[in-house]
C-alpha cells in the first residue's frame, strides 16, 4: 500500500515446491524493481523470512525495511484476508492438477491485483494501524 497515494499493490509468487532463502530474496529483488522509494515489508515469522541472505540483501539495499509481526498475530496480517478471499473463490472447484489449480489461483490473485477496493478491504479487515 503507497501511504502518498493509497494505491494498493498485490505481488506474489507461487511455487510447486516449499520456498527457501533463495526464493524469498529473488521475489524481493523483483519486487524492488517494480516499486520506487523506500519499501516497507511486514511478514511473519517464518523461518524463510530471516537467515543471512535475508540480512545480506537488507544491509545492500537501504530502501528495504524489514519488519516482523509479533510471534504469533493473524489478525495483523492484511494476507489472511486475500487467502479468504482466494479459498473462498476456489472452495467448490476440483482441479485435475496443481497446474490447472495453479492456474485457477493465479487467475484469481491477478483479478484481486485489479481491484483496488477489494485490497484496502484485505488491509481495513485486518488489526494493523492504518497510516
Amino acid at each position: 500500500m503507497s501511504p502518498r497515494r493509497q494505491g494498493c499493490g498485490l505481488y506474489f509468487l507461487l511455487s510447486p515446491k516449499n520456498i527457501q532463502h533463495p526464493e524469498v530474496c529473488a521475489f524481493l529483488r523483483d519486487l524492488l524493481r517494480h516499486l520506487r522509494g523506500p519499501v516497507v515489508v511486514i511478514w511473519d515469522n517464518g523461518t524463510i523470512h530471516g537467515g543471512e541472505a535475508i540480512r545480506a540483501l537488507q544491509a545492500r539495499i537501504p530502501r528495504l525495511h524489514l519488519y516482523r509481526f509479533p510471534g504469533y498475530a493473524p489478525e495483523l496480517n492484511p494476507d489472511e484476508g486475500v487467502w479468504q478471499l482466494a479459498n473462498r473463490a476456489l472452495a467448490n472447484g476440483r482441479p485435475d492438477s496443481q497446474r490447472q489449480l495453479f492456474r485457477h489461483l493465479r487467475s484469481h490473485l491477478s483479478r484481486l491485483r485489479r481491484s483496488p477496493a477489494l485490497l484496502r478491504g484485505c488491509v481495513r479487515g485486518s488489526d494493523l494501524p492504518l497510516f
